[in-house]
This record gives structure tokens, C-alpha cells and sequence, in this order.
């Protein structure tokens, strides 16, 4: 992941200095594919280090960055914007990329259980007695004759998308994550038209209003972090002490009311030209539904899919992300002919559609459909040393060392 961030802010730099609208394009699309990365596998690491009644804690916090860094973006880039040129926006990124990267290179360790074990097994061999003609074997669970690079490389990029593919709760996530998504990216790029062309405040003021939507993700995503391991624990101690990851789904509900909830405020005051404060309660609603919906959405596929957690939140995000680049461009002609308050009803009611039965269904159907799963709830056992086991990812799916006495 350095290596990757370090991609992102060459190209980031080089921004600033573009000469011309295609090269900046460029130069952001290799952007974009550096700082992917982090996006990709955080999921991933979060289920490798965490155990699954501490994870909805850790999945709060970093879940909360990815929404909560476009609310304040714009709301800096507002201010930069107006004092100073748009290269600044860029550059100052690059500088806060920098000192993460720095951090990283001391602070951030290999948490993938399957690497850690082969790095144990390959100390093992190190030490093993190899007198009197006897051989041992030390091999991992994970160990095969084609585990090659390029095999390694095959499988990590073709896995999401095998899982979106063929894995139904992929789909099925991925579709209402997309549209949640879409609706983040949708507000983002409306609150300055509704704040400057209703408001008349300007660009540096008007940012300000990014705040209640911050606000509503920021207070949200800790309450919830700490209840979602607090219900977690309580299904699982009634469940026989075994966990689910349907357990998780209980967040999305708040979350599927809230967020009509809030398209209905924010749009139909900014319609009537109420006072601004309704339209920022109404953004700081969409902000908690936003939130609680994401939140569980990545807690359920991370349990789901411990393992290959990365994969599987690659896959979801597949759509995200396209859901991300195309809402803000069909919400200008949608707003300048239906207006916001009839414009957000519509999407309340997709809203509703979406939302309000995907908790049901899910806890309902959720466990049949992973039992079906090629990838989801491959548990394996764990069998390491106590001196190594500081070592060992605290993950949902465990490994082993095998090691097999052979003479020749």
C-alpha cells in the first residue's frame, strides 16, 4: 500500500502543473489508481487484525474516512478556491498524502494470515535438523504446486470479479451500496448550487454547509460502531455463542428510514425557500442514513467473506463507484426540471424501494444464500506457537502449520 501512495501523490503533484484539460485527466486517472488501493484492501486488513465482536468498532472509524473526507474537501477546496488558485487544492492533498505515507512506511505491518504463514513456515525450515538423511516438510494450508506469482497475481485480479459475478449477496450488496453511494456523490455536488443559487451565500460560506452532512456521518458512524458490537454479542450469546453475519443487519434499518427521511427535508425546504437550517438537518439525516447503511453493508461482507474480505469489498465497490461518477451528472437536468423537492421524492421512494426490505430479506435469506458461496465462511484451524501468536491475525478464518516427517 506505500508503493501505491506513493503513485498517488507523483501524479497528484503533477496536477497542479497540467498544461491542458487532457493532461489533467490523465494525470488524475493515475491518481485514482493509487489511491485505490487503500480502498481496496482496508476492508480486508480490518478482517485479518480484528475479531468479529471487536470489528463493527474498527469498520466505524474506517469507514467514516472514505465519506467523511468529500465533506470536507469541498469545504476547504471552498475557502482555497476563493484566496488562492485551484493548484492548491491539489497540493495541499499531496502534502497530507505525504506525511500518511511516511507513517505507513513505519506504522503499517502485513496482516494477510496466508503470507504471515508462509514467512513462519520458511523460518521453521530455517531451523530444522536436517542430519542423519532425514528431511522434513513444513508447509502451510495454503501451500500447493501452483501457488506462483503468477497464479497469485491471476487470482487477486480476477477474484471480484468471480465474486460479483457468480456470489448473489455480492449483487445484492452491491446494487444498494451503489445507490447510497450515488446519492453521497449526488449532494456533494448539489449543496453548492442550492446554497448559492436559493441562499445566495457565497462559495466560502456555503461550504460550510458540507458541515451538517459531516456532522451527521461523524456522530452517527461512532454511536453505531459501538452498538453494532454491542448487538453483535447480545445475538451471539443468544445464538449459542455462535456468531452470524447477519447479526449486523439490525443498523441498516434506522438507516433505510433516515435516509428518505432526509431527501425529503433537504429538498422540499430548499423548494420552498424555508429557513437554511431545515436543509442542513435535512443533509445531516442523509448523512446518519449514508453512514448506518455503509457501515453495515462492509461489516456484513467482511464478515461474510473474512478471507478474501478484499475481494469481496472490491466487487461491491465495482458499482459504487460508477454509481459515484453517474448520479451527479443526470442531478442537474433532474433538479432544473422537477426542482428538489419533487426531484429528492423521487429518490426517497427508490430510497424505500431499496432500502426497507434489504434488512428483512437478508436476515431472513441471507444465511441460505452464503451456505451456496464458494468463497464465504471457509474456516480453517489455527495451530501456532504461543511465541508466534502476537504475530497472528485475529481473524475470523484461521490457518495452520503443518509439519510431516518424511525419510528418504
Amino acid at each position: 500500500m506505500p508503493g501505491t501512495n506513493a503513485v498517488y501523490s507523483v501524479w497528484n503533484i503533477a496536477c497542479g502543473f497540467a498544461k491542458s484539460k487532457n493532461q489533467l485527466l490523465v494525470f488524475r486517472f493515475l491518481a485514482g489508481l493509487g489511491g485505490s488501493a487503500p480502498l481496496a484492501i482496508g476492508g480486508g486488513v480490518i478482517g485479518d487484525v480484528w475479531r468479529a465482536e471487536e470489528r463493527g468498532q474498527a469498520i466505524a472509524i474506517y469507514s467514516l474516512a472514505p465519506l467523511l473526507g468529500p465533506v470536507i474537501g469541498p469545504m476547504c477546496g471552498a475557502w482555497i478556491a476563493e484566496r488562492s488558485t485551484y493548484k492548491w487544492v491539489l497540493w495541499s492533498t499531496s502534502i497530507v498524502d505525504v506525511l500518511v505515507q511516511l507513517s505507513g512506511l513505519f506504522f503499517l505491518r502485513e496482516t494477510f494470515a496466508p503470507v504471515l504463514l508462509e514467512r513462519k513456515a520458511k523460518q521453521i525450515r530455517a531451523r530444522l535438523d536436517l542430519e542423519n538423511g532425514s528431511k522434513r516438510e513444513v508447509r502451510t494450508v495454503f501451500d500447493s504446486t501452483d501457488r506462483t506469482w503468477k497464479t497469485i497475481f491471476s487470482k487477486a485480479l480476477t477474484r471480484p470479479f468471480q465474486l460479483f459475478i457468480h456470489e448473489t449477496i455480492v449483487q445484492i450488496l452491491g446494487i444498494y451500496m451503489a445507490f447510497v453511494y450515488g446519492l453521497f456523490y449526488l449532494f456533494l455536488t448539489t449543496i453548492p448550487a442550492i446554497f448559492s443559487g436559493i441562499y445566495h451565500e457565497g462559495s466560502g460560506i456555503g461550504g460550510l454547509n458540507y458541515l451538517a452532512l459531516g456532522l451527521g456521518l461523524v456522530v452517527t458512524s461512532q454511536v453505531n460502531g459501538r452498538y453494532m458490537d454491542t448487538i453483535y454479542r447480545y445475538l451471539k450469546s443468544k445464538n449459542g455463542n455462535v456468531g452470524e453475519p447477519e447479526f449486523r443487519l439490525p443498523t441498516l434499518a434506522p438507516g433505510s428510514l433516515l435516509l428518505p427521511l432526509g431527501l425529503l427535508l433537504s429538498g422540499w425546504s430548499a423548494q420552498n425557500r424555508l429557513h437554511w437550517i431545515l436543509v442542513d438537518i435535512g443533509l445531516a439525516c442523509v448523512g446518519s442514513g449514508l453512514i448506518l447503511v455503509y457501515q453495515g453493508i462492509q461489516t456484513y461482507v467482511v464478515d461474510t467473506f473474512t478471507l478474501h474480505a478484499a475481494s469481496a469489498l472490491a466487487a461491491v465497490s465495482t458499482l459504487r463507484a460508477l454509481a459515484g461518477f453517474g448520479f451527479p451528472l443526470f442531478a442537474p437536468s433532474m433538479y432544473a426540471s422537477l426542482g428538489y423537492g419533487k426531484g429528492n421524492t423521487i429518490l426517497a421512494c427508490c430510497a424505500i424501494g431499496l432500502g426497507c426490505p434489504a434488512p428483512v430479506l437478508l436476515w431472513k435469506y441471507g444465511k441460505m444464500i452464503r451456505m451456496g458461496s464458494r468463497y464465504a465462511n471457509k474456516q480453517v484451524q489455527i495451530n501456532l506457537s504461543p511465541s508466534t501468536a502476537s504475530t497472528t491475525p485475529a481473524s475470523g478464518s484461521t490457518l495452520e502449520v503443518d509439519t510431516k516427517q518424511n525419510t528418504n
